[in-house]
């Protein structure tokens, strides 16, 4: 289970990190929180997906703890104050 935590762990800081470098401007906010929010969904999804399974299938904690991370982070993307987007214009114009 611990190598299973660190795994969990280095996939949520990926995730986090990885989001505010290719997409920065969809990030406003503070950036610890979307490193921090990856990290802690990256180990709760990993841990209970290990005790749903019984940890028999590793590999598909590590998947739910990656599409957990995932999700969570893109709620707190921010697209509609991305640099280069006109405020107050709406989708039916």
């Amino acid at each position: 289970m611990l190598i299973e935590s660190i795994g969990f762990a280095f996939i949520g800081l990926a995730v986090g990190i990885g989001a505010l470098l290719l997409l920065p401007e969809f990030f406003p906010g503070a950036r610890g929180l979307t490193v921090a929010t990856a990290l802690v969904t990256a180990l709760l999804g990993g841990w209970i997906t290990h005790y749903a399974l019984g940890g028999r299938l590793p590999g598909v904690s590590l998947g739910v703890s990656a599409i957990a991370s995932v999700l969570l982070v893109s709620v707190l993307a921010r697209p509609d104050r991305a640099a280069g987007r006109s405020r107050g214009r709406h989708r039916h114009a």
